[in-house]
């Protein structure tokens, strides 16, 4: 009788990969409602779109002109929301080597959970200009709205989040600052998972080399650049 040779183990996690991976998930949770409107918003005219066009191949005479616009912008629908479930799968799986432009990368961000934060009583105001150099799209998706949801979460709205940034030497700095305001408290609850702690957000800076910290309803991070341009820049 022969003995089984034992199976190679796998290298063990270490706690703060497991911790990044944790907070990735929870923020993956907390975004799916903003990703699910992201999905369907190119989704939801081509119903109505065919509609239409249905009617008019009906008439006697056809608006031959009609429904091939109509068919036109079906087909522009259908491509803008193919592009938009690929980008969400970038969400999933990101391309560790792919980078950004600051304002894209900041303006991505606030674009897909602008909605959601105005339904529980949060305006953003994104005043980062236009700066020079890039920096990593993954690790700017990951602790930006990390951080946005995590400053919404502790604090009662109705507030503003005013996001503001400036190139510096060793990297990007990025200010969120919530400011209360007198206005609509709004109307939903975010639904579907726990809040996310400044613990989370902590991990996943660390897992992208980010500096972060928060003073009170201030939040600043410091992302590093990608490009030698920005490095210089400042």
């Amino acid at each position: 009788m022969t003995n089984a040779t034992p199976a190679a183990q796998e290298p063990a996690v270490s706690p703060s990969v497991a911790r990044a991976e944790a907070a990735r998930y929870a923020l993956l949770r907390r975004l799916a409602p903003s990703m699910r409107h992201h999905l369907v918003v190119n989704l939801q005219p081509i119903g109505m779109i065919y509609e239409v066009m249905d009617r008019r191949l009906r008439a006697p005479t056809p608006d031959l002109a009609s429904v091939h616009d109509s068919a036109h912008k079906i087909n522009g629908f259908a491509r803008a929301a193919l592009d938009s479930c690929l980008d969400v799968v970038t969400w999933l799986a990101p391309d560790q080597t792919a980078t950004t432009p600051v304002s894209d990368g900041v303006r991505e961000c606030v674009g897909l959970l602008a909605t959601s934060l105005g339904f529980r009583g949060y305006a953003i105001r994104n005043e980062v200009g236009d700066l020079p150099g890039a920096v990593s799209r993954a690790s700017l998706r990951n602790v930006l709205t990390s951080s946005l949801v995590h400053l919404t979460d502790q604090h009662p709205p109705p507030a503003d989040v005013v996001l503001t940034a400036s190139a510096e030497a060793q990297g990007l700095r990025v200010t969120l600052m919530l400011r209360p305001t007198d206005g609509s408290q709004g109307f939903a609850n975010e639904a579907g998972y726990r809040k996310l702690e400044w613990g989370d957000v902590q991990a996943l800076a660390d897992a992208e080399s980010i500096q972060v910290q928060r003073d009170g309803q201030a939040l600043r991070m410091v992302v590093p650049w990608t490009t030698p341009r920005a490095r210089d820049a400042g």
